[in-house]
């Protein structure tokens, strides 16, 4: 029997800062809003802050709070650190290691009493978690579907097919359960933002779920979230 929750979405970006923990968190609210119990995970954050003896991630605090603060903080997101990198060139600046095996068996207490996990990747599925590993291997490892968030935004056509060639191609294949278009800016000056959803679906099965309004305070449609979740 798997360690790990039985229904579970795993959040991955088609680059950094495109709004995965926001969007993420506008999911976790929305689920919890409907009564569901939500688990949130993140493996492991850097550019943290320190506040007092604790080195925080806002990232983890978002998804708590979206969630109804289930479990902790740290039960969120039990590896944080302080630089701007990969999180094992992070860990490394400040004289640590990061613990690999930490960032699987973390996942494991969201594994009885919630609904949905939704756990919240770094980066985009090739983004480096150790000198060996990629988020990729984490997502295959954990076998959750995918949620893909895309900025919308000149040159999000091309990181998008870019992400879910790479989805197809890892392993034996990432199942993508959707994508999610978000309005990371106010993009008055770019003209592909009208035309970006039309040319992405065209070129793609892969269905776009969503798509989210420059600072948006809700999911704007309804999914079957746990249906989506469910592994097969």
């Amino acid at each position: 029997m798997s360690k790990y929750p039985k229904v579970g979405l795993f959040v991955v970006g088609t680059d950094t800062e495109v709004g995965k923990t926001y969007v993420t968190a506008l999911i976790a609210k929305q689920l919890h809003d409907a009564g569901k119990k939500v688990g949130v995970y993140k493996p492991v954050a850097s550019d943290c802050y320190d506040d007092g003896d604790q080195v925080i991630s806002e990232d983890a605090l978002t998804l708590w709070h979206a969630a109804g603060q289930p479990g902790t903080v740290h039960d969120v997101c039990p590896q944080r650190f302080r630089a701007p990198l990969a999180p094992h060139l992070a860990a490394r600046a400040e004289g640590k290691e990061l613990d690999v095996q930490l960032m699987r068996t973390g996942l494991e207490k969201w594994s009885t009493g919630y609904d949905i996990v939704l756990i919240e990747g770094v980066g985009g599925l090739m983004t480096p978690v150790s000198d060996a590993e990629y988020v990729a291997d984490l997502a295959y490892e954990f076998g959750f579907p995918l949620l893909l968030v895309a900025p919308n935004m000149l040159g999000v056509i091309n990181q998008t097919l870019q992400s879910l060639i790479t989805a197809a191609a890892f392993e034996n294949g990432l199942n993508v359960a959707g994508l999610i278009l978000n309005n990371v800016q106010f993009q008055e000056r770019d003209v592909s933002v009208k035309t970006n959803r039309q040319e992405i679906e065209r070129r793609t099965s892969t269905p776009i779920l969503a798509e989210i309004a420059y600072n948006a305070d809700e999911f704007p449609v309804d999914v079957d979230w746990i249906r989506l979740a469910t592994r097969s």
